[in-house]
């Protein structure tokens, strides 16, 4: 069923003693804004996360398969596309020019949209090599910022081992290899998300994907644990649901309505129940609805 409506929503999560999202620009350490010390996570990321829990829930079957992961080669799922349509294979064994795709472009990139959930969802340029066209996603995510600044810490760590028997001569019996990593103490970030119904019709995206989406988003810390990235949890999933496809109210003001604040304002925070969480539902605009899916 196709989406009705329109949908903002604001994401709450944290992160205890790990890397967030490490900037492979600065040496992995976590990203701040380098004027408020603020922490960030990109949409890049949390949109991985999404696309690893979906992959996992519905074991990359069609039509839930994921275009963007790890070592895919993107024009071999192009060329699945072409094969698939009537008189796609033709093309795929035609010269360059023929691989542009000529009229059969909108056929490959509506395969491709019913076929990967992040294709429909998020959106792709599919452009390059075989063309499958380019398709401007329903669900756009910004990037994460903590409420209150965060603090790097790095530490030391070693390895009891070395790679290499050449590496253990040098080292004298001494078998330690030094190395290091970045964490965040403690924070919580704050993002939001933006539901076009009217990108949804173009792409496919359902009502169904729609409750993925809201469970994935609830869950998928849950399901990418690691060393580096500590404890990391949902705390948060606030949307407000429009009545018409066009929205009722900018989402600015309804972003405002979801606050989080240290009850102690000196404090220095480590954990979720340092901060309340204030959600204002006083006189909502006509035709808005807030529903509270986790917190």
């Amino acid at each position: 069923m196709s989406l009705q409506n329109r949908y903002d929503f604001v994401l709450l999560f944290d992160v205890k003693d790990g890397n967030p999202n490490g900037d492979p620009d600065a040496g992995n350490l976590p990203r701040v804004d380098a004027e408020t010390g603020q922490g960030l996570v990109t949409d890049v990321s949390l949109k991985r996360k999404v696309r690893n829990f979906i992959g996992l829930l519905k074991e990359e079957q069609p039509p839930y398969e994921i275009y963007v992961k790890e070592k895919a080669i993107l024009n071999k799922q192009h060329e699945r596309a072409y094969q698939a349509i009537p008189g796609g294979a033709e093309l795929l064994a035609g010269d360059d020019k023929k691989r542009k795709g000529g009229d059969k472009v909108e056929e490959a990139r509506q395969w491709m949209c019913h076929n990967f959930f992040d294709v429909r969802t998020f959106g792709a340029v599919m452009s390059t090599g075989v063309n499958c066209g380019q398709v401007r996603g329903p669900v756009q995510i910004t990037f994460a910022r903590s409420v209150d600044p965060v603090i790097a810490s790095e530490h030391s760590i070693t390895r009891m081992a070395v790679a290499t028997e050449k590496e253990a001569e040098k080292q004298d019996g001494d078998n330690r290899t030094m190395g290091r990593k970045f964490t965040v103490p403690y924070g919580l970030y704050v993002a939001h998300g933006f539901v076009s119904a009217h990108l949804a019709d173009q792409t496919g995206f359902s009502e169904g994907d729609l409750e993925l989406l809201w469970q994935a988003l609830g869950n998928m810390f849950e399901h990418d644990r690691s060393a580096a990235r500590g404890e990391m949890a949902t705390r948060g999933l606030y949307v407000f649901k429009h009545e018409g496809k066009l929205g009722n109210a900018p989402a600015y003001n309804l972003f405002e309505r979801i606050n989080a604040e240290l009850k102690d304002k000196n404090a220095v925070p480590r954990q979720f129940s340092d901060y309340v969480v204030t959600v204002d539902t006083e006189n909502l605009p006509n035709g808005v609805e807030l529903l509270k899916l986790v917190g």
